[in-house]
């Protein structure tokens, strides 16, 4: 009852509003741009109601990764959300739609979203999808809701699918080159490359996690390789096979540092300088990639590309926000866009499946 409340004061406060955005914990605030100060809006927080035996959890979107992993955790379940921090709220998350050290084994971060409650610009509350996992009826509204960036409503309320959490998980390190590491692993959890060492999580059953660290060759380490941090911050996207040659553009620069995601195509870098995220950003160019400025660097803008769906972007967003109200600044709905004909049609049809 006390979610419901929170939301219905949440609809009032965005239909009078002349702007806003959805704000959760800020771990994510700076991602693509900035929107103006003194319009955030929060949702509001709790697990609504979990029952285990349905492998789902209803969560309202300002609920923390760590307080449901928490309640998850108490049935032995999980839900494969895994942000840079665990204080991220999850409709902060799944707006930014940054999926997590796991990608490589349980997809990206959409497919954990079975239905979506959002208000609208006008203060409508619209709900898409369903608490089934084959629900297949309607719009596949919660996919398009994740990577929006807060431009298509305000997320106060999600319906999650979880899952039984791993008897075992293991990290483990090895010096050899990523990609030969990763082929000899059946199913890794994750394969990351610091340029140096390559570390694999391995999860599953304890005898088939010690076979698989065999075949590798790795060495069990206490935990995952640290995040790379610093005041400059961005994630680049190549294709999986360009991740060692980003890699090693990456490590001849002075004051950057890296963690790649092999088999993903997704690097993090860190910078002590704007000016090395700026040629973090043109290695990844050079290899038909793209680089998203997560933090600091205000200097570079939040893409550093003309976004190819991004006339289909402009289109959901008037559909769903005519007067552009919501999270204004975060998306550059103002810039150049592609018209080409055949490039909307392909955006189109793969926008059911949301942002990568």
């Amino acid at each position: 009852m006390r979610v419901a409340a929170e939301i219905e004061d949440l609809r009032a406060v965005v239909a009078a509003a002349p702007a806003a955005a959805a704000r959760g914990a800020g771990t994510h605030w700076e991602v693509g741009g900035c929107p103006a100060r003194g319009t955030e809006v929060r949702a509001p927080r709790g697990v609504v109601s979990y029952d285990p035996a349905d492998l789902t959890v209803t969560v309202a979107a300002g609920t923390s990764v760590e307080e449901l992993a928490a309640v998850l955790g108490e049935a032995g379940q999980e839900c494969a959300l895994d942000p840079r921090s665990p204080a991220a709220t999850v409709g902060g998350l799944l707006a930014t739609g940054l999926s997590g050290l796991r990608r490589l084994r349980y997809g990206p971060l959409r497919d954990r979203v079975l239905e979506v409650r959002f208000v609208t610009a006008d203060g409508r509350l619209v709900k898409g999808g369903g608490p089934t996992v084959k629900n297949v009826s309607g719009y596949d509204l919660p996919r398009l809701l994740v990577g929006s960036l807060g431009t298509l409503g305000v997320l106060v309320q999600v319906i999650l699918r979880c899952q039984p959490a791993p008897i075992t998980a293991e990290w483990s390190m090895t010096a050899d080159d990523p990609l030969p590491a990763r082929g000899r692993a059946y199913r890794p959890s994750c394969v990351a490359w610091d340029g140096r060492t390559t570390h694999v999580l391995l999860e599953g059953d304890p005898r088939d996690v010690e076979a698989e660290r065999r075949a590798i060759g790795s060495e069990v380490v206490p935990g995952p390789p640290p995040w790379p941090d610093g005041p400059h911050r961005g994630r680049i996207s190549v294709r999986p096979a360009a991740i060692p040659r980003v890699g090693r553009a990456l490590a001849e620069l002075t004051g950057v540092t890296f963690l790649a995601e092999v088999g993903v195509g997704t690097v993090h870098v860190v910078a002590h300088a704007e000016e090395g995220l700026a040629a973090a950003r043109r290695a990844a160019t050079a290899e038909g990639g793209w680089l998203l400025r997560e933090a600091g660097a205000p200097g570079l803008d939040g893409f550093g590309c003309v976004l190819p769906n991004l006339a289909v972007m402009r289109r959901l967003r008037d559909a769903f926000d005519p007067t552009g109200k919501l999270a204004r600044g975060r998306l550059p709905f103002d810039g150049p866009a592609v018209t080409d004909p055949e490039v909307e049609t392909a955006m189109l049809s793969t926008s059911s499946r949301g942002p990568a």
